[in-house]
Parts: structure tokens; sequence; C-alpha cells
């Protein structure tokens, strides 16, 4: 079962390759992205030189101000707007960009294709615990209690108990097991 949720999602990340992704918004500010999600209407963006929102452009952003617009974008569960801002960065393989990919399409109800970011993104830097806690958190969404028990194993090897990310995943899979 999970080898075929695993050829699944890998199945949706290949075709997702392949398909135009809208702008909506992206932006970068002294604050992480915040001025896109608090002053720009959809479809604008941030430009930090001209203090304004703008439409965007083609290569107007460089990838840690498209991180920062898509994470501040997937913060305010505005999803598909932080699909379409991280799918404009030029380095694919960055497993920050993965990772908020894989967040958003997750809370946007697409869990297989959410999975096959963050497997992408570990496959990249396997110690990227805060993937490796939202991976734990999607296996308990389909209900896969061993997933996410192994990716809080494999956090516990990495940080230990006390990190953010071992905590968090803890409690989740606490209220898993009550429920």
């Amino acid at each position: 079962m999970h080898k075929r949720m695993l050829i699944q999602a890998a199945t949706a990340l290949l075709a997702l390759q392949f398909l135009a992704v809208p702008v909506y918004a992206a932006g970068s500010g002294g604050s992480g992205g915040d001025e896109t999600v608090t002053q720009c209407k959809k479809g604008q963006v941030w430009d930090k030189k001209k203090k304004k929102c703008v439409a965007p452009q083609e290569g107007m952003l460089d990838d840690d101000s498209i991180y920062d617009a898509g994470h501040a974008l997937a913060m305010a569960g505005r999803y598909d707007e932080a699909i379409a801002v991280l799918s404009l960065a030029a380095n694919k393989q960055d497993p920050r960009i993965l990772n908020y990919l894989g967040y958003s399409h997750r809370h946007s109800g697409r869990v297989t294709v959410g999975l096959g970011y963050y497997e992408e993104a570990l496959r990249i830097d396997p110690n990227y615990t805060l993937v490796r806690e939202y991976l734990g958190e999607a296996h308990l969404q389909i209900g896969d209690l061993a997933g996410a028990q192994q990716q809080l194993m494999e956090i516990e090897k990495r940080t230990g108990k006390g990190s953010r990310e071992y905590g968090m995943l803890a409690e989740q899979i606490d209220h898993f097991m009550r429920s």
C-alpha cells in the first residue's frame, strides 16, 4: 500500500512539472513576504525596491524572495497562491520550496501530491526535520500512524526530543491516537 502511494505521488509530481501554473502573488519584504499577504491584492507582489505592490513579471524575484512570499501565503492559508508563487522558483530542487509546495498541496486536500513533494525534499536533504514533521502529519491525515511514528523517530535521531519539530509531531500523534 505504501509503495503504491509513493508511486502515485511520484506520478503526480512528475505530471505537475508539465503544468503551467498561473501567477497570483509573490513578494518579499524585510519581514518574510508579509507585505504580499497584508498589502497586496490577489495577483500582485510586493516590490521592496519600489515599496509598493506591482504586477509580477518573470524573473523579478530571486528564489529567497519567492520562498519568503510562498511561506507567508501558505501560513496565511492562501494555499493556491502559495503554490503559484513557489512554482516560480528557478531552483526546482530547493528543499524549502519543495517543503512548502508539499504543505500547500496537503492543506488544499491533495495529500498524495504533498507526499511527493515532501519525499523529494527529503531525498535532497534527509536532515530537514521540518519536512519530516509535515510528512508525519500527512501520514496521519491518511491514517498511517506507523508512517508518522517513523518520521518522529527520524526527527529524534537528528535533533533529540527537545526540538520544536519533535514536539509538534509528537503532539499530533498523541491527538491522533486519542481520536
